[in-house]
């Protein structure tokens, strides 16, 4: 959207915003299928993964950059992170993203603005492909990957189960 202001700021997470992060990952845990965890995250856990978030691999926030109906300035309403892609050292210049975006916040381009983030950071950090699993009736993910230049490349089928049905993963990549 040139020329338009981004409704929220991306700045490095800290250990403060683990509440945050908390709650809309937990609330994609106990209602959605954006995440195939099935149990939530403690407060305590969740301190802990952003805590061995460092460098390359570090999590981000989105904030609002202005009170709107749904939140006031500086609230975390977004998160995202790169992760690496595989254990083995071939793989480490390819590396799988993850995007969280509060339900009450969402159609905002607060997604694209996180994603946008992490393909710069990714480049900036020299890696040469990224990997998004998807699941493969997220249209909303879909969409947003692929009007980021991400490319459908396989999906695996039903391999996992989640509110008691068979679910598929899409993948998509984007070579940076």
């Amino acid at each position: 959207m040139p020329g338009q202001r981004s409704p929220v700021a991306i700045r490095l997470a800290t250990l403060d915003d683990a509440p945050a992060i908390r709650a809309i990952y937990n609330y994609e845990v106990e209602n959605h299928t954006s995440t195939f965890d099935l149990v939530t995250r403690s407060l305590e856990a969740q301190r802990t993964w952003l805590a061995e978030r460092s460098g390359a691999f570090a999590a981000v926030v989105a904030t609002l950059a202005e009170p709107t109906t749904a939140g006031e300035a500086g609230d975390v309403v977004g998160f995202a992170s790169l992760s690496p892609y595989k254990e083995r050292a071939a793989y480490r210049t390819t590396v799988e993203n993850s995007v969280y975006v509060s339900r009450d916040h969402s159609g905002m381009g607060i997604g694209r603005a996180l994603m946008e983030h992490l393909i710069s950071a990714a480049r900036d950090n020299g890696f040469h492909s990224m990997i998004a699993r998807i699941e493969a009736t997220s249209e909303a993910s879909l969409a947003l990957h692929d009007a980021c230049g991400f490319r459908m490349i396989g999906v695996e089928h039903e391999v996992g189960r989640k509110f008691g049905r068979w679910l598929s993963t899409a993948s998509m990549q984007l070579m940076l």
